[in-house]
C-alpha cells in the first residue's frame, strides 16, 4: 500500500482528482486530494493575502496534521511550484515526487515567468476586472478537456488567487535530493513549455518520464493510465 497527496493545478479543486482516488482506493492505496486555499469548495477564503506560500503550507499542514509519511506528491500543472516549495519544507516525507503536465521551477521563478506570453494577454480583462486580486479560469475546451467532461470542469473551475501566480518560489536543492522523482507529459495538449520539460527531463538519469496521450487534465481524460504509472514511480 501506498500513500499518495494529490496537489491540483489552477482554478480546480480537489475534485479534480475523484476518478484517480476511488481508483487508487480499489487497489488499496490511500489518496489525499486536498483543495487549496481559496479554489473549489474553499473558494469563500479567497483574499489578496492567499500567495504561493498559502498554498505550499496548504499542503505541508496536511501531511503534518495526517502524520503522512513516505508519501507519493503529485502536483498537476501550476501544483508543480507547490510540490517544489513542499520538498523544500518537509522533504523527508516524500518517497517519491511526480509532475503531472506541471512546471517545474528554478530557485526566483515565480508562476508567471514561467507561462507563455499569451496566457497573460488572456488573463488580462479578467485579472483587471476583479481588481487583481483573482485570475479568471481558462475554459476547459482549450485544456483539451475530454468534450463529456467539459461543461462539468466550466462550472467547477474559478478565479484563481493571482498573488499565487507573482510570488517567487525560494528554493535550495531538496527538491533534487529526492530519490524518485517523474515527470507525466499530457501528449495531446500541445505546450511548448511542458513538452520542453519532458525533452528536457528524459536525459536525466535522476528522473522518469511518460506520456499520455490525453489533454492536459490527465486525471479526468485518462484516470486509468495515469493510476498505472502512479503506481509504478510509488
Amino acid at each position: 500500500m501506498a500513500t499518495f497527496v494529490l496537489v491540483h493545478g489552477a482554478w480546480h479543486g480537489g475534485w479534480c482528482w475523484r476518478r484517480v482516488c476511488e481508483r487508487l482506493a480499489a487497489r488499496g492505496h490511500r489518496a489525499f486530494a486536498p483543495t487549496l486555499t481559496g479554489l473549489g469548495e474553499r473558494s469563500h477564503l479567497l483574499s489578496r493575502e492567499v500567495g504561493l506560500e498559502t498554498h505550499i503550507d496548504d499542503v505541508v499542514n496536511l501531511l503534518r496534521w495526517e502524520g503522512l509519511e513516505n508519501i507519493v506528491l503529485v502536483g498537476h500543472s501550476y501544483a508543480g511550484l507547490v510540490i517544489s516549495g513542499v520538498a523544500e519544507k518537509i522533504g523527508r516525507t516524500i518517497e517519491s515526487l511526480v509532475f503531472l503536465d506541471a512546471f517545474v521551477p528554478e530557485d526566483g521563478q515565480s508562476m508567471l515567468d514561467l507561462v507563455p506570453p499569451g496566457n497573460k494577454q488572456r488573463w488580462e480583462p479578467g485579472l483587471r476586472e476583479s481588481g487583481g486580486l483573482s485570475v479568471p479560469p481558462i475554459p476547459a475546451a482549450v485544456f483539451g478537456v475530454n468534450e463529456a467532461d467539459r461543461a462539468w470542469v466550466d462550472a467547477q473551475c474559478v478565479p484563481h488567487p493571482y498573488k499565487t501566480f507573482t510570488d517567487p518560489i525560494r528554493l535550495a536543492g531538496a527538491r533534487e535530493r529526492i530519490a524518485k522523482k517523474a515527470y507525466i507529459r499530457a501528449a495531446l495538449y500541445d505546450s511548448p513549455v511542458f513538452r520542453a520539460y519532458y525533452e528536457r527531463l528524459k536525459d536525466d538519469p535522476s528522473w522518469r518520464v511518460f506520456e499520455v496521450r490525453s489533454g492536459h487534465d490527465v486525471m479526468l481524460d485518462a484516470p486509468d493510465e495515469l493510476v498505472a504509472i502512479l503506481e509504478q514511480v510509488a
